[in-house]
């Protein structure tokens, strides 16, 4: 995006432009909505600058002071009805071209935080709050939202009527309009130093909004959690500190903007009495008419809606700021890794893969896998066995370049992954996790989620084969049926029925098995097993298992343990050598879970 790129740029020094220029970079696009807009406002102003004219030098002076002029009084009446009807007309252009545009910058804007949160590593990710980065695309786009539409609308048109009242009371009396500019640049220092304060309460404001919707993000994910623990009360205490310290920091702002508006107020009504004293004394020594007085103070009276506009307005785009400081500190993350720019597209590939010296950490100098040499032939069954942190799944998350390794390299089929689009890596890796996420829209959408327009033959086809078409149709709608928020509305084994349904669909080389069955029961297990064993035929598969029935079909058992391969080869190869494997095997781990490869693993001291 040609907007993208120009918003990002630095100048000379390296530094970034402000805030406020990049927010106008998003309206650019729209500049002749933008114009459009103007030129209503500007009409709307001169129809409201109109009126008191119309009443003070015609009405007043030309008609009630001269014995009455009937044609002009009914001219007078019907050109404020005219005037009326302009008015709303171009209102209306105004509005709703100031709101088009402003709409459509917080799309653009939603859309770019969005698309570059996609963007962005798992490592990212799962260092970040999720309430935190919904409340940048909810609560400070909204900030930004309200001052671009209605903001935006006010600063044009109150400057206008601003502007053509000073010009107005110049005309009718210069003496009398500097004496009432005297009060303005008292009013602009306020505003200009409360400004400072108000965007300094904003930040800590959407931080607080950002905590909130943390913690309602939280408890509501696992929510069967807390009824578990019955920890009800906690979390409502929880809520409770975040919503009080939430509530502290918006009266902070309550109380800069209250204090603001009636000391601009009070600096305008003293102004306006030293005014209508000297105007006074003009009338009466015959300098100034009635009428003209009078046209004068309507406009002094007006100037004070754009004076206290134009200062919330001030207000809002301290508020908008800092909520666009905060998208802004989003889309100038830049991932840890990086495409190279000259990445080739990986093609079709057979699905060999081959670890060469590869050494992982989450954090640096900390390793979880040491000097990883591992190869699989296409088609082959790699079963990945060990106690609970041995780096089990932090090695299968290097395969689809989730993480990247510290050291050495990870080929397929010959190609560094590292020097490919992750695109098109990813396209050919079916992964099927142990918790399994469903998204919350139809049992259609969510099989062939992994390829967009596939026919409704394929998607049964891949159903049957996951055994999952039986109860899809058992459904209320068949595979319209909406599966609810991480597939809530259906059981352990449907959801995995679904997820290989999902990855048969997709017909990748490479293939993550995530134990795919270990929170199953029997009936749900073994439907789930024969499913798997019609994804896995003439795929390169990696299963990260904790049973022997699915250890027992892989052409080879990788055992892990403190992050290095201790042991490699078949089922009957490590039995009969006697090592690690078969010493798990004897003491009937490889029937449990993790908690058991921790037990076992204490007692023999690590293998």
């Amino acid at each position: 995006m040609e907007r993208q790129i120009e918003k990002t740029k630095t100048d000379a020094e390296g530094k970034r432009p402000s805030t406020g220029y990049r927010l106008l970079l998003y309206i650019k696009p729209y500049w002749k909505e933008l114009l459009g807009s103007i030129i209503a406002m500007g009409i709307v102003a001169l129809v409201n600058l109109s009126y008191p004219y119309l009443l003070g030098d015609y009405l007043i002076d030309r008609v009630l002071a001269k014995d009455g002029n009937f044609k002009l009084l009914t001219m007078l009446v019907l050109a404020a009805i005219l005037l009326a009807l302009l008015k709303g007309v171009f209102s209306y252009f105004q509005r709703y071209l100031i709101s088009y545009l402003g709409q459509k910058v917080v799309t653009t804007l939603r859309e770019e935080v969005f698309e570059h949160l996609q963007r962005m590593s798992v490592g990212f990710h799962e260092s970040q709050r999720t309430g935190e980065l919904i409340s940048r695309i909810t609560s400070d786009v909204a900030q930004i939202q309200t001052v671009v539409t209605n903001g935006l609308a006010s600063v044009f048109s109150q400057s206008f009527l601003l502007g053509g009242i000073i010009i107005a009371v110049l005309v009718i009396n210069w003496r009398l309009t500097l004496l009432t500019m005297m009060v303005l640049p008292l009013i602009i220092y306020v505003v200009s130093k409360a400004g400072k304060r108000i965007r300094g309460i904003s930040h800590r404001v959407q931080e607080k909004i950002a905590d909130l919707t943390s913690v309602l993000e939280e408890t509501f994910t696992g929510i069967r959690v807390v009824k578990a623990f019955t920890m009800e009360k906690h979390e409502a205490k929880r809520f409770a500190k975040e919503n009080e310290a939430n509530f502290r920091a918006n009266m902070k702002s309550a109380q800069a903007l209250a204090f603001l508006t009636p000391v601009v107020e009070i600096l305008y009504v003293f102004g306006l009495a030293i005014v209508l004293w000297y105007g006074g004394m003009e009338v009466l020594q015959g300098r100034l008419t009635t009428g003209r007085l009078l046209t004068f103070f309507t406009y002094i009276a007006m100037i004070g809606t754009p004076l206290t506009s134009l200062t919330n307005v001030f207000n809002s785009f301290q508020q908008a700021l800092a909520g666009a400081d905060r998208l802004f500190a989003v889309l100038d993350h830049k991932t840890d890794h990086p495409e190279p720019p000259d990445a080739i597209e990986l093609p079709e590939i057979k699905g060999e893969v081959e670890f060469r010296n590869v050494s992982f950490g989450y954090q640096k100098g900390k390793e979880i896998l040491t000097r990883i040499n591992l190869k699989a032939a296409p088609g082959e069954i790699v079963a990945l066995v060990g106690p609970s942190g041995a780096g089990k799944t932090s090695l299968v998350n290097l395969i689809p370049r989730f993480y990247h390794p510290t050291s050495g390299e990870i080929l397929i089929d010959g190609y560094n992954i590292a020097q490919v689009k992750a695109s098109s890596l990813r396209r050919q890796i079916g992964l099927v996790p142990q918790d399994t996420i469903l998204f919350g829209v139809s049992i259609r959408e969510n099989i062939s989620y992994g390829k967009p327009g596939a026919t409704e033959e394929e998607i049964v086809a891949a159903a049957k084969m996951a055994n999952a078409h039986d109860f899809i149709m058992q459904l209320p709608q068949g595979y319209d049926t909406l599966a609810g928020e991480r597939g809530s509305k259906l059981s352990g084994g449907q959801k995995q029925r679904i997820a290989i349904a999902r990855a048969l669909l997709r017909d990748p080389k490479i293939l993550i098995l995530d134990e795919a069955t270990s929170a199953l029961d029997s009936e749900a297990e073994r439907l789930v097993q024969d499913a798997l064993e019609h994804l896995m035929k003439g795929r390169t598969t990696f299963i990260i298992a904790h049973r022997l029935s699915t250890v027992q079909c892989a052409h080879k058992i990788v055992v892990l343990a403190g992050g290095k391969i201790v042991e490699e080869g078949t089922h009957q190869e490590l039995l009969h050598k006697g090592g690690v494997y078969a010493k798990m095997y004897r003491a009937g781990v490889m029937a449990a879970h993790d908690d058991d490869y921790e037990d076992w693993d204490e007692k023999n001291d690590r293998g």
